[in-house]
Formats: C-alpha cells, sequence, structure tokens
C-alpha cells in the first residue's frame, strides 16, 4: 500500500507542476498581447462618456489582474521578469514599426503610405508609456506581495483590488503627463488621466474573479 501511495505522489506533483508552468505561460502570453495591443491602441484618443481617453485603456487594465495572477502561480521574481520583458518587447515593436515605415516601399504595390501614418510610433507615447507601465506594474507587485505576506490566502479578491488601487492611479497619471503634457491642453490631459483612473477601476472590478483561476505556486 505504502509503495502504491509513492507512485500515486511521484505522478501527481509533475501533474501539478505542469498545470502551473501551463498557467503561467498562458497568463504571460496574455499579459504582453495586452500590454503590445495598448501601446499600438494609445496612438489615438477617443471620447467615452464626454471624457478624452486614449484607446489602450479599453485593453491595458487588464495586465494588473494578469500580472497578480503570474505572481499568485509564480511569485515576486517570475512577475518583475514579465514586466521588463513585455517592456523590451513593446521597444521592439515599436523600433520595427519605424524601421519598417521608412523602408523603400515595393512600387509595384504602391506607396502604401497607410502603414507609416498609422503603426510609425510617436516616441514620446512609446516611452511614456513603458515608463509608466515598469514603474505601477513593480509597484502592484510590491503591493501585492505585502497583502500575501499579511494575510496569506485570506480575501484573494482583495489582494487584486488593493494593489491595483494604487498602480492603476499612479499608471494614469504618469503616462498622461508625460505622454500629452505640453502637447494637449491641460484640461484635457488631466480629462484623459481621470477616465483612466475610471475605466481601470472598473475593469479592476471585473477582473477580480479571475485571481481564482490559478492556483498558488510554492513561492507566494
Amino acid at each position: 500500500m505504502a509503495s502504491m501511495v509513492n507512485r500515486l505522489q511521484s505522478i501527481r506533483v509533475p501533474a501539478l507542476q505542469l498545470a502551473g508552468m501551463r498557467a503561467v505561460a498562458v497568463v504571460s502570453s496574455l499579459y504582453v498581447a495586452a500590454q503590445m495591443m495598448a501601446d499600438v491602441l494609445s496612438l489615438r484618443i477617443l471620447t467615452i462618456g464626454g471624457l478624452s481617453v486614449d484607446g489602450g485603456t479599453l485593453v491595458y487594465p487588464f495586465t494588473f489582474t494578469l500580472r497578480d495572477m503570474v505572481h499568485k502561480v509564480a511569485g515576486i521574481a517570475v512577475a518583475r521578469t514579465l514586466i521588463f520583458t513585455a517592456a523590451i518587447v513593446n521597444v521592439i515593436m515599436a523600433a520595427l514599426f519605424w524601421v519598417v515605415g521608412q523602408l523603400p516601399p515595393d512600387m509595384a504595390v504602391g506607396l502604401q503610405v497607410e502603414f507609416a501614418a498609422v503603426l510609425s510610433p510617436v516616441w514620446r507615447i512609446v516611452f511614456a508609456s513603458i515608463i509608466a507601465e515598469v514603474i505601477s506594474e513593480l509597484i502592484d507587485g510590491e503591493t501585492y506581495q505585502r497583502w500575501v505576506n499579511r494575510f496569506g490566502e485570506k480575501w484573494q479578491w482583495a489582494r487584486v483590488l488593493s494593489s491595483n488601487a494604487v498602480s492603476v492611479p499612479l499608471d494614469s497619471v504618469i503616462f498622461s503627463v508625460m505622454a500629452f503634457g505640453g502637447v494637449l491642453p491641460w484640461p484635457v490631459v488631466w480629462s484623459i488621466a481621470l477616465a483612466n483612473i475610471l475605466v481601470k477601476g472598473g475593469t479592476t472590478l471585473l477582473s477580480m474573479p479571475f485571481i481564482y483561476a490559478v492556483k498558488a505556486g510554492k513561492e507566494e
């Protein structure tokens, strides 16, 4: 009987580890994809509910909870690595958009000026977005970890709420001021910041239950 139990345990542990690896792979991919989409969409300013808001706000808020999910499964060190990896990927993406937009087009197809007109990066917005992301996401991680250290497995939804309550306003203000300050009228800049906070706050409430979709790893 003891040997059978040992065999079952030896099978179960790798299965649990594999499930954790799969969860990290899926959630990390979603995190990086959301970061990339948000940076592209941020190039357009929309009006929602009478407030000015950059298009990236429709996607970016989900990255905070996705980061929390990676943190829960793999620990804060992996979550930090993910943050910096996403930042590097976004810089490379923007650089490639610029390079492709500058290279001579195949005239058999046409000038194709639409590509550069739409996707050539506004570098100020790119760097404002990346700097805001890195700072706010790192602080989100520290806040999340402090909650875990103090309360453990209790109120998992609250750890997401508390970390996002700090990182969302910080991210919104840093991005809005760095990207648009001095370029757009200041009432528009603050309108963008306020809209970001409201939309990201609402997304936080919607995405909080996702934290229960993954199991905690050993490092949490």
